[in-house]
């Protein structure tokens, strides 16, 4: 098996973002849909995927694509599924069916979908490897489904773990923002190394820490384990491989930066997750924080630093997720205060519809994303 159909949710926004990773990771015959980016690749590009795609929830292998009315539609179509034989190599693998969505479609009970599927599965791969005996000790495939609009895509998971899990963030403070969102929004910033990266509500310091990864080109699924390390298309020594090259480019890389993020919170506990999840991340050089109001803000230039840019990237507070609308009022209209002197581009995430009137100045330009499942506008303000 060398060409694999690959699938990629993602949050939805920033599947154009997904597609230009995907292709980077070498990915071909790219399709972009809401929340997702399809592709086809190697093993290889399997890998490469799973450790540098920063946008992606998870890498699936699609075992199946096909019209579901009903329940039949999905039984007797997946039970011809030869795919998922061929994937998994061996009559003792495990095949849990793990997760499931469905929009708009016909078929909307979950467990009842993932009772068929698993039945389907079954019958599958008795046929596949000609037995009767199925007895799942050996290495786990997990199967998710997503069926929009009475469309099903029947894939297994080679990630395991969401992908936001970098593996640098065990604590975080309240509300925090997803690592594959805040990577998002890195990205739309356009962050380049020798840039200085500032976020007046740092939080547990994930915008700082997926800038620093972004601007040092740092594959972003470096220190955690995929579950597809155990998968016979895959084997470990391919991820090692793959593991040592990226790690020796870093290297070259970081030899020349000087990339900085600085980091701000009213909260000392938050300072502290930051700088802990910072080192934990291995970026702990380029990224500093202290305890600081937004009221209190001033733009200080670090001693002994030439920057080609400063930026301004912050998920502050908002109504829905933390503060009464009292608190976020007066927050935003501090944030105007402090801020749009200090000049450079802003980049602000919030569900506030009244964030632009409250800060005082019009975005040149916003864009809607979901944070979980809330609306959201990030706004976007150019160099004064």
């Amino acid at each position: 098996m060398q060409q694999l159909n690959l699938t990629a949710p993602c949050h939805f926004g920033l599947e154009k973002t997904l597609a230009f990773e995907v292709k980077r990771a070498g990915g071909e015959n790219i399709e972009t849909t809401d929340g997702r980016v399809n592709f086809t690749g190697s093993p290889e590009v399997l890998i490469n995927a799973n450790l540098t795609c920063s946008v992606a929830e998870r890498i699936g292998v699609i075992i199946g694509t096909f019209k579901a009315e009903n329940f039949d539609d999905v039984f007797n179509n997946l039970k011809k599924c030869s795919m998922i034989g061929e994937l998994m190599g061996s009559a003792n693998s495990a095949f849990p069916v793990v997760k499931g969505q469905s929009v708009n479609s016909k078929l909307t009970s979950i467990p009842a979908l993932q009772r068929t599927v698993k039945k389907a599965l079954v019958e599958a791969l008795k046929a596949f490897y000609k037995t009767t005996h199925l007895p799942e000790t050996g290495a786990t495939y997990p199967v998710r489904f997503f069926l929009h609009k009475n469309m099903i895509t029947v894939f297994v998971d080679s990630s395991g773990d969401g992908l936001h899990k970098r593996g640098y963030r065990r604590y975080s403070g309240d509300a925090p923002i997803k690592e594959t969102l805040a990577a998002g929004i890195v990205d739309i910033a356009k962050i380049r190394r020798g840039e200085l990266i500032i976020d007046p509500f740092c939080g547990s310091g994930t915008i700082l820490i997926e800038a620093t990864l972004k601007a040092l080109k740092i594959p972003v699924g470096l220190n955690r384990r995929f579950i597809s390390e155990n998968w016979s298309i895959t084997p470990q020594e391919m991820w090692n491989t793959k593991r040592e090259q990226f790690r020796s480019e870093i290297a070259t890389r970081e030899q020349n930066s000087n990339f900085r993020a600085i980091g701000y919170d009213i909260d000392p506990e938050c300072v502290k997750l930051t700088l802990q999840n910072a080192k934990k991340a291995g970026v702990e050089k380029y990224v500093s924080a202290e305890v600081r109001a937004i009221g209190d803000f001033l733009y200080d230039e670090p001693q002994n630093y030439e920057y080609t840019a400063h930026k301004i990237i912050t998920n502050p507070p908002y109504a829905e997720r933390m503060l009464e609308k009292t608190d976020t009022t007066r927050i935003y209209r501090e944030m105007g205060k402090v801020l749009n002197p200090v000049g450079g581009e802003i980049y602000v995430i919030t569900s506030d519809e009244e964030f632009e009137d409250l800060f005082g100045r019009k975005a040149h330009k916003n864009r809607k994303l979901y944070n979980g499942m809330l609306m959201c506008r990030l706004y976007m303000y150019r160099k004064n």
